[in-house]
């Protein structure tokens, strides 16, 4: 074999395994979104019917479609963000601890992210439960005059959470959080490791405040680190369908974000699997340009640094 083959043919087995994995089904995906698909056609008792572009008019026609396209959006802007912040936040103060501590909060936080995110939901359900939840219970304790002074209300037996679409995704963003977290914290310290002391013990010398030595020291060599983080929150939140379907239920509609609103499309009575094929592949999309977008402004960045 040519030595120029080699790295090629140990590339190879990789690819053919995503190609197995990740590109076959997205193609078959691409083709379901043209195609009329209900239990009949899963079933072969009648063949698949060609519509050419139907799904795809029938969803922008859709009010739900823009309802759950909003829901996306502002859910996934206002999560990474939070996330992001929260955990360069708790990278840096994990820097700063001895190596004992910092171990153990490091097993403590991976054991949250490590949580299936069903179980993560069921847990954030029931604590914001309008009969049993303990956010009912914990709020009732607070005096009325300080409850009435905050809240505006006294007493919160039975309040709803998980009816209203804004508390749902407060509780959700709360979900995804404790959940998200821990990952970008863990990502954030081991860059920090990465950079050399010196250049922390110089800005120290130049009387550099810690918020300066961020700015101008720590935040310019993580930019590769960030830029990674931030693609994949935006990929995870703009997905999130597991916790919201068990905190909103399917029948909750002014909740559903672009991933519930495909599965409600494809797998409730009756089931339109085709126009769920076509919002998945819209969603799809939207994550390509947005992740070819960010690439794009990190190579320049880069560029311009060099």
């Amino acid at each position: 074999m040519p030595p120029w083959l080699i790295p090629y043919a140990l590339l190879l087995p990789g690819i053919l395994v995503i190609a197995g994995l990740l590109l076959w089904p997205l193609v078959q995906v691409v083709f379901m979104s043209f195609q009329k698909l209900g239990l009949p056609q899963v079933r072969g008792t009648r063949p698949a019917e060609w519509v050419g572009f139907d799904n795809y008019q029938r969803i922008f026609e859709n009010d739900l479609f823009w309802t759950s396209l909003r829901n996306t959006v502002v859910f996934a802007a206002v999560t990474v963000t939070l996330t992001l912040v929260l955990g360069t936040a708790v990278g840096l103060l994990l820097q700063k601890l001895g190596k004992v501590m910092s171990k153990v909060l490091i097993v403590g936080l991976m054991a949250a992210w490590a949580v299936p995110p069903v179980s993560a939901a069921i847990i954030w359900r029931w604590l914001f439960d309008a009969d049993a939840g303990i956010i009912n219970w914990a709020l009732n304790l607070v005096p009325d005059g300080l409850s009435n002074a905050l809240f505006g209300r006294a007493d919160w037996t039975g309040q709803p959470w998980l009816n209203d679409p804004v508390s749902i995704y407060m509780i959700l963003i709360l979900c995804v959080l404790w959940a998200s977290f821990p990952f970008i914290a863990v990502s954030v310290l081991a860059g920090l490791k990465s950079i050399p002391s010196e250049l922390y013990e110089a800005a120290r010398v130049d009387g550099s405040t810690p918020w300066h030595t961020f700015r101008k020291v720590t935040f310019p060599l993580l930019k590769p680190v960030f830029a990674v983080l931030t693609i994949l929150s935006i990929i995870w939140d703009f997905k999130v369908l597991a916790q919201l379907l068990i905190l909103a239920g399917p029948t909750n509609r002014e909740a559903y974000n672009l991933s519930l609103f495909a599965w409600s499309e494809a797998f409730n009575p009756p089931p339109k699997m085709g126009t769920g094929a076509a919002i998945a592949v819209v969603l799809t999309l939207i994550l390509l340009v947005i992740t070819f977008i960010h690439v794009r402004q990190m190579v320049r960045t880069e560029g311009d640094i060099k």
